[in-house]
């Protein structure tokens, strides 16, 4: 797949480099500047992917270096080439925390490590940070050696040469449990009329396992209509499509433990998990749902003398539900002062570094209405009203207990062939606002 791997710096310059195959000149990587240089003159967007005199250079900027991958076979998937590198920068954080060019240059040779085992003849091989830290440690900067005297040979784990390379043998639990979260996180634009302009679910299910031996879980939900017919084998992920109830699936991404031939021939996720915590899957639905923290939000501004706001929030969820953590920013103008809050649940601040008022519940039941009125003087004022601030009203909340598209875990079954031992397993469900959610003000 790759010829050589290179770390250059912001200015093109090589920092390190690791060379798989002989068929491009080491000078090749002097022309990469230059490419980067010509892309970014062409277009205010520079390509991932850029080529010169039969060579193709795959890249990835992160922090102030370049990790550039570089062949010359047109049949390349670049886009696994890309994620290599993307994988490679997350093993490289767990090794030495901040992947930059400092820490490159004073860890060069635990890095060397790591290329060399991650990819072989230019073909990724083992990229589970777990395996790898095994017998690649940070600390000595070196692998470690065999306890006997006579064997300084370094021996791979023996997972690393079975078919479940992200599972090592012989875990041992006295109690044996199985935690799922199913985290929904809603990403929502709200019109000032309360109209949902755009909305997004991004959903989570993570899995902690504390189980012992090899175990084989089977996961069951309660409805089959949500994954598609078809899922590419290649990455887990699967086209958009429709079930019964009108929910759009536009992506869904397994973890490799899962055995997705089993998935697209049954719909039945089955995997060996991972010891510890992992995200199994993760999925998105653009489907039409309606606010379930509403906040209507008035700000009236007087000439020469204060500002109004008026707030009043509703949880539009059931009844016995409750969303927690509740916190509201609403935006104010940079000059005001001497705030006057008048309200009965909660707390409410100023913060003069944002600009801005928080309201924080730490408990909303359903179908409960909440309000909040605020006055704060305006010294700097004109004869013209103060124009009122663009910036949306941002919401943040935790649902427990409810998921928005519907899904449910009907069982979660585990079977160690071996052991035969009775396990515990736990299932939480989670909702709660996203990176996005944000009501336009009147």
């Amino acid at each position: 797949m790759a010829s050589c791997v290179y770390f250059c710096d912001l200015r093109g310059k090589c920092i390190l480099s690791r060379r798989y195959r002989d068929d491009i000149p080491s000078s090749a990587i002097e022309k990469f500047p230059t490419l980067l240089v010509d892309a970014e003159q062409e277009s205010a967007v520079v390509p991932p992917c850029l080529s010169h005199n039969g060579v193709y250079y795959s890249f990835i900027q992160h922090n102030d270096i370049y990790l550039v991958s570089m062949t010359r076979s047109m049949s390349i998937n670049v886009a696994q080439s890309l994620a290599f590198l993307y994988r490679l920068v997350e093993v490289l954080t767990e090794y030495v925390k901040t992947v930059e060019e400092e820490s490159i240059r004073d860890n060069f040779v635990i890095i060397y490590e790591l290329l060399d085992e991650m990819m072989d003849y230019g073909i990724p091989q083992i990229t589970e940070t777990k395996m790898l830290k095994q017998y690649i440690t940070q600390k000595s900067f070196k692998l470690i050696k065999s306890a006997k005297k006579s064997k300084n040979v370094v021996r791979p784990p023996s997972q690393l040469t079975q078919s479940v390379s992200w599972r090592p043998e012989g875990i041992v639990y006295k109690r044996n449990e199985a935690f799922l979260d199913v985290v929904e996180s809603i990403n929502m634009l709200i019109s000032a009329q309360g109209q949902v302009l755009r909305s997004e679910i991004l959903g989570k299910v993570k899995v902690k396992s504390r189980l012992s031996g090899m175990p084989d879980l089977k996961l069951g939900l309660n409805d089959k209509g949500i994954f598609t017919s078809g899922t590419d084998l290649a990455d887990g992920t699967a086209p958009p499509t429709t079930k019964k109830s009108n929910i759009e699936l536009e992506d869904l991404k397994f973890h490799q433990c899962v055995r997705l031939s089993k998935f697209e021939n049954e719909k039945i996720i089955t995997f060996i998990p991972p010891d510890g915590d992992f995200e199994l899957m993760n999925y998105r639905l653009t489907t039409p749902i309606k606010p379930l923290i509403w906040c209507d939000v008035k700000i009236q501004v007087h000439s020469r003398s204060r500002i109004e706001i008026h707030c009043r929030a509703a949880a539009q969820i059931k009844k016995k539900s409750t969303a927690n953590n509740v916190e509201i920013t609403i935006p104010v103008p940079e000059d005001v002062d001497s705030p006057k809050f008048r309200y009965f649940h909660g707390s409410v601040k100023y913060l003069p570094e944002k600009n801005a008022i928080v309201w924080k519940i730490k408990t909303f039941p359903g179908g409960k209405e909440y309000s909040m009125a605020a006055q704060m003087g305006l010294p700097s004022v004109t004869d013209v009203d103060t124009p009122k601030s663009k910036r949306p009203v941002q919401v943040k909340f935790q649902i427990p207990y409810f998921t928005t598209s519907g899904i449910q875990v009907r069982y979660l079954k585990v079977n160690e062939p071996k052991l035969q031992y009775q396990s515990y397993p736990w299932v939480r469900y989670i909702t709660q606002s996203g990176d996005d959610y944000t009501i336009r003000t009147t």
